[in-house]
């Protein structure tokens, strides 16, 4: 089940991103990033050694980067010199059966909902106008992978994340999807384990960061 997660979760996070659709490796997909801390990044199905190890060795490009679904102390021996594991970028492969909630905007917010380029967009605004908390997200046939869930820092603890999470999930369900995908932080899993989301593993970021050494 976790290679079928994953592989839907690279798909998903690609549109959400408007990056080129992954390339198909040896070890298993490669998506172009293009941003100076993250030039691309190499997702790997499963965590095996031996395809840790070749995918790593395929890199020469600094900020080039590794997503195994794997402990972090687990894939760290694997990784050739240069490459590190990054504790505050590693995070957690999540999925849920999604279901119809039919959530309420909360009081003094509004909220609206928009799709562009194959991505729904979720957007919740106060009163005066400031953006309280928003999402988005792919739909990708059966399954739809959410990204990007942030809530104001000035805004949080207000069940404002939970209420863009549902919207999402209703506008999901209603486009034909019935699984949800996502890649979680750690304060992000605590979130979604409420809303019924379960983590199947965690998800190792490694960087080749030659100038380490």
């Amino acid at each position: 089940m976790i290679p079928g997660l994953v592989r839907t979760w690279a798909s998903g996070w690609a549109i959400s991103r408007h990056r080129p659709t992954p390339a198909a490796k040896p070890w298993g997909l490669y998506i172009e990033v293009g941003r100076p801390d993250q030039v691309g990044r190499h997702v790997l199905p499963e965590a095996h050694e031996l395809t840790v190890r070749e995918a790593a060795a395929s890199v020469a490009v600094p900020h080039t980067w590794l997503k195994v679904p794997g402990e972090p102390a687990e894939v760290a021996p694997w990784l050739p010199d240069g490459w590190v594991v990054d504790a505050e970028e590693t995070g957690h492969l999540m999925a849920a059966d999604l279901r119809v909630t039919r959530p309420t905007a909360p009081e003094g917010h509004t909220v609206s909902v928009e799709t562009r380029d194959g991505v729904t967009y979720v957007q919740l605004h106060e009163s005066a106008g400031e953006l309280a908390a928003q999402g988005q997200m792919a739909v990708l046939g059966e399954a739809t992978v959410i990204d990007r869930v942030i809530t104001a820092q000035a805004h949080r603890r207000r069940g404002l994340g939970a209420f863009v999470m549902r919207t999402l999930a209703d506008r999901a369900v209603a486009d034909g999807a019935t699984l949800g995908v996502l890649g979680a932080t750690d304060e992000g899993r605590a979130l979604y384990e409420t809303l019924d989301w379960k983590a199947y593993a965690p998800l190792a970021a490694c960087i080749y960061r030659p100038e380490n050494l």
